[in-house]
């Protein structure tokens, strides 16, 4: 048997979850922008994601080797082709409806975030900065949703929460992702929010910029700048508050289930979860 085989799976399987909930996230926008869903664009927004976290997975990067020691030994060039099929298929769907600029956005940050920008000898990457790398994400996939609700909605106002409340949001879950690789990012030389603040820090940095954003979004629902939507707003404020009371990296090697799976439930599944809350209370 291909000793590459399974490696290889884990790679292509390993942006999975993440394209999936992304689609997610453009939906719950469009709801908040009172837009008519479009489930097309929804799966072409999952496709650029799964293609730009993949790209990542893919380059190989220094930090991977402990943070993704399973990916080890995976066929990269597979992980290569897999994420420029899907990105194109993306990119073919968003073009049906005139969307050009959004799925290379992504794209080409995220070949620089992985791979970083050489000037001369001297290469600049975007991973490592004290949060920086956070930030980038936040703007690159709140921007990139922002960019295709806004071709049917014509108040920039509206498309500028949506902006800040999926970019805070993005930025929020990869820094609750940067716990668990704290030893990685440390021996790369990143410096990450958990990595140079601590834990309890950042956890705190996170639950002012969580409770700051909805704020924000209070203030648009009651002004009418977004839908009236109380579900998706109340239940993105609180769950996600408490999840970053209790979390601390320790939770990964818990030997009970539901708390070792926690972060992947609250962080990625968010946007899923909300959904079927607000259908069954809209019931």
């Amino acid at each position: 048997m291909n000793p590459q085989l399974y490696p290889t799976l884990r790679l292509l399987n390993s942006s999975t979850v993440v394209a999936i909930t992304g689609g997610f996230r453009l939906y719950i926008a469009f709801i908040l922008a009172g837009i008519a869903i479009r489930i097309p664009e929804c799966g072409a927004f999952a496709l650029i994601m799964y293609a730009t976290y993949e790209l990542d997975r893919a380059l190989d990067c220094k930090e991977d080797a402990i943070n993704k020691s399973e990916l080890c030994g995976a066929d990269r060039k597979i992980g290569l082709i897999a994420c420029i099929v899907t990105f194109l298929a993306g990119a073919f769907l968003l073009g049906l409806d005139g969307i050009y600029l959004a799925p290379f956005l992504p794209f080409i940050i995220g070949y620089f975030y992985s791979h970083g920008l050489r000037i001369g000898s001297f290469t600049v990457k975007l991973k490592g900065s004290l949060g920086v790398k956070n930030l980038i994400v936040g703007l690159t996939w709140g921007g990139t949703i922002a960019l295709i609700v806004s071709r049917w909605c014509d108040n920039i106002v509206t498309v500028g929460i949506i902006l800040l409340f999926f970019g805070s949001k993005t930025f929020i879950t990869s820094c609750v992702n940067d716990f668990k690789d704290v030893r990685g990012d440390l021996a790369a030389g990143l410096k990450t929010l958990p990595a140079s603040l601590g834990e309890d820090l950042t956890r705190r940095v996170l639950i002012m910029i969580n409770l700051g954003m909805h704020g924000i979004m209070v203030y648009a629902l009651v002004t009418h700048i977004i839908w009236n939507d109380w579900i998706i707003v109340l239940y993105s404020l609180v769950i996600p508050t408490l999840f970053l009371l209790v979390y601390s990296s320790s939770f990964e090697n818990s030997p009970i289930v539901i708390i070792k799976r926690l972060r992947e439930i609250v962080v990625y599944w968010e946007s899923a979860i909300t959904l079927v809350v607000r259908l069954c209370v809209a019931d």
